[in-house]
This record gives C-alpha cells, structure tokens and sequence, in this order.
C-alpha cells in the first residue's frame, strides 16, 4: 500500500497536463512532422532525378565511345576500297588463267588483308569474290561470293549499294581462329570497269568482347539490362545471348524512335520499366538501359532509406525524449510554486497576489525553451539538406572521374603515328611528349602520386618547353635513390618549374639558363628544391607571393602571383601542419630557389 502511494506521488509530482500534451502534439510535433515528410519526399525526388541524369550521362558516354571504336573501323573500311590496286585485283577474271597473275593477285591482296588484320580493333579481313577465282575456296580471308548470298542480310547489302551495313551480334567460325562472337561492318565492292558488276564483299570483323569491354565500364545497379537495338528493333547486342536477334516490343520501339536519346517509362508484362537510351551515330543503334525503378534508382532509394532513419531518429530523441524530460521539470517546478502560493494565501488569509522574479517565469522559459526547439530543427534540416547536396555532387564527381581518358590518348597516339608517318619526327617528339603528359597529369583521376610520377611530369613538361624555346636552358634532375616511391600531392612541382622558366629565365634576355630539382629526405621531411639562373625578384616581393592570394590572371595567361600561392596552401592543407609549404630565396640578377617541405611517407600499394 504503501509503495502504490509513493509511487503515485512520483508520478503526480511528474505529471504533464493533458491539454499539455494535446497542445505540444499537434502545435509542434504534428507540423513538425509533416514538414520533415515533405522533406523527405522532396529529397527524395531529387535525388533520384540526379541519379538517372547522372545514369544517363554515363550511357550517353558509352555510345560516344562505342561510337569512336565503330566510326575507327569504318574508317578502316574507306581506306580499303580507296585502294585502286584492289578494285584492279578483283576486275582479274575468269580468263585469266596463267597461274603468276592469279599467285601475284593473291599476293598482292594478302598484304592488303593483313595490314587492316594488324589495326588492334580488327579481328578478321573477309572478302567475298567470284567464284571463278582461283582463291575464292581459300576460306580463311577469301571466300566464294555465293556463299554469301544464302545469307539473310545479302540483299540489305547490295541494297546499300556501297554503304557500310552493321550486322549484330553473331557467332562465326573460322578456320585459322575457331568460334568467336563479332559485329561485321560490310559493304559491296563494284567492278569500275563494267559498274553494274558486283565484284565482291568486304567484310571487317570486330569481336563481341568489344563492346562487352566499353558497356562493362557503366556501373548500374544489378537487374539492369543494356543492350543494342538497331533501326528495325532488332536487338544487335544483349548480355544473354539468346535475345540476339529477337525484336523488342512495339511499345519499345516506339519509345525509341522518338528521338536520339531520352529517359521514360512504359509498361512491360505488366510491370513499369524505366528506360535510358541514347543513340550511337554511324549505326543508328540505340543503347538502351532498362530495368524497373528499384533497379535503376537503386542508389537513390538506398540513400533515401539511410536518411530517413537518421533523420527519424534525430527527430524521435529531439522531439520525444527531450520536452518531455523539460516539461516534466517545469511541471515540477510550477507544482511547487502553486503550492507555495496556496500556502501563502492561507497563511496570510488574503488575496493579495505574490510576485515572483519575473526571470523565474514558467512561460517565459517554456516559450524560449520551444522556440529554441524549432530554430534548432530548421537548423538540423538545412544542414541534412546542404549535406546530401554535397554527398550527390561527390557522387557526380566520381563518375565523372571514371570517363576512360582513352579517346584522349588513342587521338594523339593517331596524330603521332600521322606524324611519324609524314617523317615529322619533331612533330612526333612533341606529340608524344604531350601524351606523356596527359597521362601523368590525370593520373586516373587521383589526387595523392608518387614523387617519381611527379618528377616525370615536370621532366615532359620542361622538354615540351625545350622544343618550344630550343638553346634557351637546360635542366637536370638531382634525386636521393630510393625517394622514388614517396608520395606527395599531385602538380606540385610543375606549376614550378614553370615558373623557374617563364617568369625567370625566359625574362633574362640573351642569357642560357639551368633548372635543378633537387629530391632529398631530412628527418622524416621530404625537401624538394626548384633552382634557376634567371633575373631573380626582390625579397619583399617573394615573400608576397607567399602571403597574397592571387587576384587575378595576366594578359599571357601566367597568373598574377606566379601560382605559388595555391600550390603553397595545398601542402599546407595536404600536411594539416603551417611548417611545411613553400619558402623562397632570390636574388635580383642572381636567381632564385624555392623549397617545397612536407611530411615523408611512402605511396600505399593500393595508390
């Protein structure tokens, strides 16, 4: 009995009135509630939004690459019919009997075979000729053109009259390679002596692995299907094999010749597909990723989900837990108040009112407690706001960052062999020196390198200039052995060294100038020193050029304050220490050495 009336008290002495209770629920919890919903919903919308733009982005990207690999090839196959001995090989007929024209012809046509087979995108050379030719049964590159003709798509060849026509996906066999899976790029061949004649196919062939390897890079959730689709709606390429050269849907179809890309929505089997596609041009094929919401919203949903939990729970122990525990005080407080004034007033037997400290007031501190609540929660909102915007914009960065920089490479790779082949040999030197370059600056898009990679960059970039101002310096590189795997924060010493050069040497007319980096490791520090021989700077100015934030760029594009300003606040945030970072010594019409100190530490294997 007595343990139900102490328990009793605690809980009167608690208590919160219910008009309380219904007036903090729906005043405050209830809208609360209903705008961190919206929230959610809101969010939620655009987060998928960026997703499928970003999905769409990466598969427009896709078909810009398979695009360059089929236009690569086609390209090929214009180079082989401008080729006027082979017009004149195939227009050798039936009457030409003696066996050195016919061995000289087969000669002649081999070499023509294997150096398109020798292109890295070229499987296999097949040319369909007539049947009278001693080497239309070789069957290995040379095949009768009747052959041909009891194939389904000989007619859409001839058709074509010359045009290129992209078979899908197909397996073949071959003698010298056995089966392979390969697109055909083929088209006819006229004999120019009598037009009207057909005097054989070209047929280029390229492997499935191909196109596997470029649609591999796009990382969708599982469940989706990317695949081809060519004008018709016949599939031309789909991971299971066994939809090549079925027809989509006329729904499908529909959607989209509709244009040269787009995102929608239509019902398959009784099931909502949302579908990404874009157009790859020298085919009119259409790369298509289909797949239901979940699957191609995947990332969004599950982003969605990880922060409304995060965000209910916050909601429950700020909105819950926390007023409860305070309105309980207060009510305890005000219990006792009351019961001081009831006291008072019988005591004193009048109805004078009692004054009370007005920063004592129940109200007042339960007005500010609530309104402190709710300039907080807007405050939890936007910040949960701002950090998702910041999250997807990483997100959208990282694919970005993993667009194979191979078109880069293959194009000046081509301009190099162009240039090697024209006997420029200055031309290929830079060139190749720029693609050296390119490859060392963008790094596969990581920021932290090795001091090797590092000093490789600023060598090509230094020989790049040499070729520019030839007799005008000349570098070498000092390193201590074994500071080769180090690591360091990536364009450091290029912005350097650059401006060792331009605003250095490059300024002391007449004269011959000398670079030297200089790598060494002074305990557990890493010193890299950048020398020159040029006009040098006044100690005050190199000092600002340390202190200054740039504020601006120069006619020349060099920049007001040389870069070292930004280079030097780099490896102070790279280090998180201000001991390291950049210093300067010059000397007018002596020179000038910057030193760049931060921490040693060897590149991770995983780097």
């Amino acid at each position: 009995m007595f343990k139900a009336r102490a328990i009793g008290r605690f809980v009167r002495r608690f208590s919160i009135p219910r008009q309380w209770l219904l007036a903090y629920l729906f005043l405050i919890v209830v809208p609360a509630g209903v705008i961190l919903y919206g929230f959610y919903e809101r969010s939620a919308a655009i987060l998928k939004d960026e997703v499928t733009r970003t999905m769409q982005q990466a598969l427009k990207q896709a078909g810009s690459n398979l695009a360059y690999r089929l236009e690569h090839i086609e390209d090929i196959s214009n180079s082989v019919i401008m080729n006027a001995n082979l017009h004149e090989y195939l227009s050798v007929g039936e009457n030409d009997r003696m066996i050195g024209i016919q061995f000289q012809v087969i000669k002649d046509l081999r070499n023509i075979v294997e150096s398109v087979q020798s292109n890295s995108d070229v499987f296999h050379v097949r040319l369909f000729v007539d049947k009278s030719k001693l080497y239309a049964g070789e069957r290995i590159n040379f095949f009768s053109l009747e052959s041909l003709k009891t194939g389904s798509w000989y007619e859409k060849i001839i058709t074509e009259n010359g045009g290129i026509v992209w078979s899908g996906s197909y397996e073949e066999r071959y003698l010298d390679a056995g089966n392979a899976r390969i697109f055909s790029a083929a088209r006819m061949l006229r004999d120019p002596n009598q037009y009207a004649k057909v005097s054989g196919v070209l047929m280029i062939d390229v492997k499935e692995q191909m196109v596997t390897d470029i649609l591999s890079t796009l990382q969708f959730s599982p469940g989706t299907n990317v695949y081809l689709v060519d004008p018709y709606g016949t599939i031309a390429y789909h991971p299971n094999k066994a939809l090549v050269g079925s027809t989509v849907s006329p729904e499908m179809q529909e959607a989209l010749s509709s244009g040269s890309e787009g995102t929608l929505s239509i019902k398959l089997d009784e099931e909502v597909n949302d579908v990404l596609y874009a157009t790859v041009n020298p085919t009119g094929w259409k790369l298509v990723a289909q797949g239901t919401e979940s699957q191609l919203s995947h990332r969004a949903v599950k982003l969605t989900q990880m922060t409304g939990l995060t965000t209910l729970l916050e909601y429950i122990a700020l909105f819950l837990l926390l007023p409860v525990v305070l309105l309980a005080i207060i009510v305890r407080g005000m219990n006792r108040r009351v019961k001081s004034v009831i006291t008072t007033i019988r005591k004193e037997g009048t109805d004078t009112p009692v004054d009370f400290p007005a920063e004592t007031s129940d109200f007042l501190l339960l007005e500010r407690s609530v309104e402190h609540m709710l300039l907080r929660v807007r405050t939890l909102v936007g910040e949960k706001y701002l950090a998702q915007i910041h999250e997807r914009e990483a997100q959208l960065q990282a694919l970005q960052a993993q667009i194979n920089p191979h078109f880069l490479y293959n194009t000046l790779d081509t301009i190099n062999w162009i240039a090697i082949g024209k006997g420029a040999t200055d031309i290929s030197q830079m060139i190749d020196a720029l693609a050296k370059y390119f490859r060392l600056s963008l790094n596969k898009g990581r920021s932290i390198v090795s001091v090797e990679d590092e000093l490789c960059l600023a060598q090509v970039y230094l020989e790049i200039q040499q070729s520019r101002f030839p007799n005008t310096f000349d570098f070498r590189v000092d390193m201590q052995p074994g500071l080769e795997a180090y690591q360091m924060p990536k364009l450091i010493l290029q912005p350097i060294v650059e401006n060792a050069l331009l605003h250095g040497i490059r300024k002391a007319k007449g004269k011959h100038g000398t670079i030297v980096i200089t790598v060494r490791e002074d305990g557990g520090e890493l010193l890299f020193m950048v020398a020159d021989n040029g006009i040098g700077m006044e100690e005050q100015k190199a000092l600002q050029l340390l202190s200054v934030a740039p504020s601006g760029e120069k006619s020349d594009g060099s920049g007001s304050s040389y870069g070292l300003y930004n280079v030097n606040e780099r490896i102070k945030l790279y280090s998180g220490d201000d001991k390291y970072g950049l210093s300067i010594s010059s000397k007018l019409g002596t020179g000038t050495v910057v030193t760049i100190r931060f921490k040693a530490a060897e590149l991770a294997k995983s780097e």
